[in-house]
C-alpha cells in the first residue's frame, strides 16, 4: 500500500503551512475505534464511522474500510445485486481490484488507486465483484466505500458516474517531503482533484513517513474527519493518539494537523490516512440500508420502488439475491 506514489516527493508541489494567526488549529473533538464486520457476500470491512455523530459527518452518512486482506484462491468475495437512492457512493480502491454493474447498463474495471464515483439519485441497482482471475489467483484487496449525502433538489437526479484513474489525481507533499498527499476530490491550497461533488466536499489519502507532521489548511465552513487506514500517529496540536482503524473529528478552525510516530507499528513504516472535509447539508436524513432520504416516507417510497422493479432491472444473466436491508446497517 498504496498503489499510486512516487520516488521522489520533493519533486510535487507544496502544500504550505498554514499560518496559525488567520488558520487557527481545529481541536480534537473525538477519537473513535471502528468495529470490524462482514459485508456483501462476506469480506472484511471496518465500520469507520461508528461511535461517530451523524452531526458531525454531515455531508457524509457512511464509510467502511474494506479489508486489507490477502485472499486466498477462491477466497475474494464481492456484493450481491442491491439498490441505491438519494446519495453517491465513492468506492476508491488502494490495492486490488473491483468489477462493478448496473441496471442501466453501466459498468467497469477499478483498480489500484483508482475510484468510481456513483451518482445514485433518483435511483439504480448495483453490483460489485472481483474479477473471475481473482478469483482463482487470490490476492491482496484494500479499499474504501464513501457515502455522500445528497441535497433535497439533487435526490432525484438521473444516476451517472464518474470514473477516476489513479494517474488523475494531484499529488502534492508537505513543506519538507515526509507526506505525500493523493487529492482525490476537493481543493488544497489552490490544487484541485478531479472528483465533482454536488457537495462541496475535500478527500484525501495521505501517507506520512515515519516522524513526519502533515498541517493542511483547511476550510473553516467544512467539517473535518482523518480515518487512519494503518500505521500509528497523533493528531492535533493536543498530539491524541491515533492508532489504525481510529476517525478523528475536529472542531471548528482553519487548519488541521496530523503526524506519524518515530517508531512505526510492525506492520507499515508509515502512517496512511484518509482526510475527509465537506459542507454540512443541514438537512433531515432518514436513513435505511442502502437509502438515504429526508423522510421515513421517502423510505418507504424507496422500498415500494424497488420492490416494484421502478429502480431498475438487473439484466437477465443476473439472477437478484439481495434485500433493501442488508446492504449495510
Amino acid at each position: 500500500m498504496p498503489a499510486i506514489t512516487v520516488e521522489n516527493t520533493l519533486r510535487l508541489p507544496r502544500v504550505p503551512a498554514p499560518d496559525p494567526q488567520t488558520a487557527p488549529p481545529r481541536p480534537v473533538r473525538s477519537v473513535t475505534s471502528a468495529p470490524k464486520g462482514f459485508e456483501g457476500e462476506g469480506f472484511p470491512v471496518y465500520r469507520a464511522f461508528a461511535g461517530a455523530s451523524l452531526r458531525d459527518l454531515d455531508p457524509f452518512i457512511h464509510m467502511d474500510q474494506m479489508g486489507e486482506v490477502e485472499y486466498a484462491p477462491g477466497e475474494p468475495k464481492g456484493t450481491p445485486w442491491h439498490p441505491h437512492r438519494g446519495f453517491e457512493t465513492v468506492t476508491y480502491i488502494i490495492d486490488g481490484q473491483m468489477e462493478h454493474q448496473d441496471s442501466n447498463g453501466g459498468g467497469g474495471l477499478i483498480a489500484d488507486g483508482a475510484t468510481q464515483w456513483m451518482t445514485a439519485g433518483g435511483g439504480i441497482l448495483h453490483i460489485e465483484t472481483p474479477p473471475e482471475h481473482l478469483v482463482v489467483s487470490g490476492g491482496l484487496f484494500h479499499g474504501i466505500q464513501l457515502w455522500v449525502n445528497l441535497p433535497r433538489a439533487n435526490k432525484w437526479n438521473p444516476p451517472q458516474y464518474q470514473s477516476i484513474e489513479g494517474a488523475q489525481t494531484a499529488l502534492l507533499s508537505s513543506p519538507d517531503g515526509g507526506a505525500l498527499l493523493r487529492v482525490i476530490a476537493g481543493e488544497v491550497a489552490g490544487h484541485q482533484g478531479p472528483g465533482g461533488t454536488f457537495t462541496p466536499i475535500t478527500m484525501i489519502h495521505a501517507t506520512l513517513s515515519p516522524g513526519a507532521r502533515l498541517d493542511l489548511p483547511w476550510r473553516p465552513d467544512f467539517n473535518a474527519l482523518v480515518y487512519s487506514l494503518s500505521g500509528r500517529g497523533t493528531v492535533g496540536a493536543e498530539e491524541r493518539p491515533l492508532d489504525a482503524h481510529e476517525l478523528a473529528v475536529f472542531g471548528p478552525g482553519g487548519a488541521l494537523g496530523v503526524a506519524a510516530t518515530e517508531r512505526p507499528d510492525n506492520r507499515t513504516p508509515n502512517l496512511d490516512v484518509l482526510i475527509l472535509g465537506g459542507r454540512p447539508i443541514r438537512e433531515p436524513v432518514a436513513h435505511y440500508g442502502p437509502f438515504v432520504m429526508n423522510t421515513k416516507a421517502e423510505i418507504a417510497q424507496a422500498i415500494e420502488d424497488f420492490q416494484s422493479g421502478r429502480l431498475g432491472v438487473i439484466p437477465a444473466e443476473r439472477i437478484p439475491h439481495t434485500h433493501p436491508g442488508e446492504e449495510k446497517p
